[in-house]
Formats: C-alpha cells, structure tokens, sequence
C-alpha cells in the first residue's frame, strides 16, 4: 500500500550535502526545511491559527501523545473528528509519539520490553504505554505523520545500556509497523537513537532503513 505521506528532492547541494524538498501529506504540502511550531497540547500557545499561517506561514504544527492521552484524551479528541477538526488546523501535523516525556519522568516511570509504565505528572495516576498502545493513540489523534515509540537515554548513559536501549527502540519500531493500521492516512517515521556513540547511531539508521517505514527522523541534530 501506497504510503500515506511522500517525500520529493527538489535540490541537493553536493558540498554539504543539504537537500532542498517538498512532503506531500493529505493534509497539504511542507516545503523543507521548515520551522515546525509545537503544539504541545492541540494549540500554540498564544497564537491562533489564522495568526500560524498568515503571520509566520506555518506549515505543519507538532502536537503531543503523551499530553493529549492524559488530557482531554485522544478518544474525546477522535470523536472530535480528529486534531484537524479539534485544533481548528487543516494543515499537516506531526505527533510526537511519548517517548521523551515518558521516560523524562524519572522515577514515575519504569521501563520493560513489553513498553513502559508510568505515574501521570498531573494526578499521579498509572499507565501503561506500548508501542502498540501508542499506535492506537496516534490513530485516534489522526495526524498526518506518527512518530514510532522509542526510549530516550539521559545524557552520560554508558555505552552497554546505551546500546541495549537503541536495539529495544528498534524492536519497539518494528511492533509501531506490525500494530499500524492507517498506512493509506497516516505515515509511520521511526527515530534513530544511539545516544552520543555515533557506531550505535550509525546501526540504529541502517536497522530503521531496514524495516522499510516511509522515513525515519533524527531528533539530535
């Protein structure tokens, strides 16, 4: 099946290497690069939307999995019609998938291969997130583009754990891929992890390449 979003080279500069592009998504086209406002929890804040495209031409708006679950909860938001409808957006958006805020938790959190149980920042309730889990979230938001759940190393980690926890992220993706559902409205990125070891990054793209998902992102550069 025809990946829901497409990327397409316009210019590439053979000195560095910088690529000039556009992505087709079914929410409109993003030229690259882009300024990507955060909209963490379905809004910028401060600004409206008619102020997003017609001030700062914003393209695609990046919300949150992680706060949306616990707050207004992504099946209020599904029955909303979905974050377009919801945030009054009909541009492209990206969610972030939980990863980074889950496991900034700290000790609120405890991690296994199975995914990752968690204490709410807000009422300190319990949760339990999956990659499968996470895909269903995704879904119900209903963005353009879903990031793969990963695990986030602190900095300092060590090499071994490092290394553990670059190859749980991408079994962790291959499970994003299995549960996604959406492909033909909803394109899955993974995320290259590998902390500061630049060998375990290197293994982390080739590993991602690997399991064939319409583009994988990395967050660190």
């Amino acid at each position: 099946m025809k990946s829901a979003v497409t990327y397409e080279l316009l210019h590439e500069c053979k000195q560095t290497g910088a690529r000039r592009g556009v992505i087709h998504t079914p929410h409109g086209d993003i030229q690259t690069p882009v300024f990507m406002p955060v909209g963490t929890q379905a809004t910028v804040k401060s600004m409206t939307p008619e102020e997003l495209k017609e001030e700062i031409k914003a393209e695609i708006i990046l919300s949150n999995t992680y706060h949306l679950y616990l707050r207004p909860g992504s099946k209020i938001v599904k029955e909303a019609g979905g974050l377009h409808q919801f945030m009054n957006w009909d541009r492209p958006i990206l969610t972030d998938s939980g990863g980074f805020q889950v496991f900034s938790l700290g000790d609120l959190r405890t991690i296994s291969e199975e995914g990752v149980e968690f204490k709410s920042h807000l009422d300190g309730s319990k949760h339990f997130f999956t990659p499968e889990s996470v895909m269903g979230i995704e879904e119900d938001l209903g963005s353009d583009i879903m990031m793969a759940f990963d695990e986030c190393v602190e900095y300092g980690a060590s090499y071994e754990y490092t290394k553990q926890s670059m190859e749980r992220t991408t079994r962790w993706a291959k499970r994003c891929k299995e549960a996604h559902e959406t492909v033909d409205k909803q394109a899955l990125f993974g995320i290259i992890q590998g902390g500061f070891y630049k060998d375990l990054r290197d293994k982390s793209t080739q590993d991602l390449i690997d399991l064939d998902l319409p583009r994988i992102c990395n967050w660190w550069n």
